[in-house]
């Protein structure tokens, strides 16, 4: 197996020269540089970089807890994340949960037997359980898409609940009093923040809060197909329809043409995400767009301020971290899913 000495041999360099221009920890000049690198090149030559990344107190890996991998969503942040981090010198490892609490927290054990150097985590819940133990070590934390009571974490969200009072009085607006509404876990911070600002539109706008006409679902595509029936068979009169997210909006669809009826004829529904299936729907959904590109650059730099906050405290051993919780405004974006009455 070629080793480092073997590349110092051939380019004619000292071990510390090859060591010095793999982790760029000294001015080595170009010629020396070049003279290493083909050498490399030449031997097949690949450090162990989890080894040197160990010895400097790095491993330049995060990991990335979601609760469900197939939502689009959640897919599309998970990809800017990784870009953003990519950008920075890390990749990630992404631990799929299925909104399941006790399969988080195995993740997180095996997350820091890795040693990665920390998380960005969208829980199951909203609860802190699972983030007690990276929490109490000092592992830098960002959590996103929920908010979770913790003073020791950063927190990147969204408005979701001007999301939900917006996206309910665009409906409004076009005439709509019988507007229903799909849920996803109330016990999560993004939907029931959502069901809030539905519940204070219909209010505002002295129209009356219906709970018949509310059915949880489960933010999968099933779950709008199966709350949808419900709806329909509750008050067949109703004319509108806010889903808590875009999934569940598109399985709404399905069962509105199931049942015989039109969007935006007979129904008119808006989303929540702007996943990249709403708009290639039929017909192309009306939804509240999450700022996913800013979203995941806040991720990445929170994360990174961080970490460079604890490795300058490990140098100098003073200073306070003010973790800080950003709020960002989605946007409606009106597609052919809703109409005047």
């Amino acid at each position: 197996m070629t080793t480092i000495r073997d590349v110092a041999k051939l380019a004619g360099v000292s071990i510390a020269t090859v060591s010095h221009v793999i982790n760029e920890t000294r001015y080595v000049s170009d010629e020396l540089v070049y003279r290493v690198k083909n050498a490399m090149e030449e031997l097949d030559y690949h450090p162990n970089l989890l080894a040197s990344s160990l010895r400097g107190g790095e491993t330049k890996t995060i990991g990335l807890i979601i609760p469900d991998i197939s939502n689009q969503f959640f897919a599309e942040i998970s990809r800017k994340i990784e870009d953003n981090g990519l950008a920075h010198g890390y990749s990630l490892i992404i631990c799929n949960t299925d909104d399941n609490p006790e399969k988080e927290k195995r993740y997180i054990d095996i997350l820091l037997s890795k040693q990665v150097d920390g998380f960005i985590f969208i829980s199951a819940g909203d609860e802190t359980d699972s983030l007690l133990k990276p929490i109490s070590k000092g592992i830098p934390i960002v959590v996103a898409d929920r908010y979770i009571e913790n003073p020791n974490v950063n927190t990147v969200v969204v408005d979701n609940f001007d999301g939900g009072y917006q996206a309910t009085k665009h409906l409004i607006s076009l005439g709509h009093k019988r507007i229903g509404f799909i849920s996803g876990s109330l016990t999560v911070s993004p939907s029931s923040d959502r069901f809030e600002g539905y519940k204070k539109a219909l209010i505002d706008s002295n129209l009356p809060v219906d709970l018949s006409i509310v059915v949880h679902g489960d933010y999968r595509y099933q779950g709008g197909v199966d709350a949808m029936k419900k709806l329909l068979s509750v008050d067949p009169e109703l004319t509108a329809l806010f889903s808590c997210n875009d999934m569940m909006a598109l399985g709404a669809i399905r069962t509105v043409y199931n049942f015989g009826l039109k969007i935006p004829e007979d129904i008119s529904i808006i989303g929540f995400d702007d996943i990249p299936l709403a708009k290639s729907s039929y017909p192309a959904l009306t939804t509240m767009a999450q700022p996913t590109d800013e979203m995941a650059s806040h991720i990445i730099n929170l994360f990174v301020d961080m970490v460079d906050f604890l490795g300058s405290k490990k140098r100098s051993n003073k200073g306070v971290f003010c973790y800080q919780k950003v709020v960002l405004k989605t946007r409606l974006i009106e597609r052919d899913s809703c109409k005047t009455l």
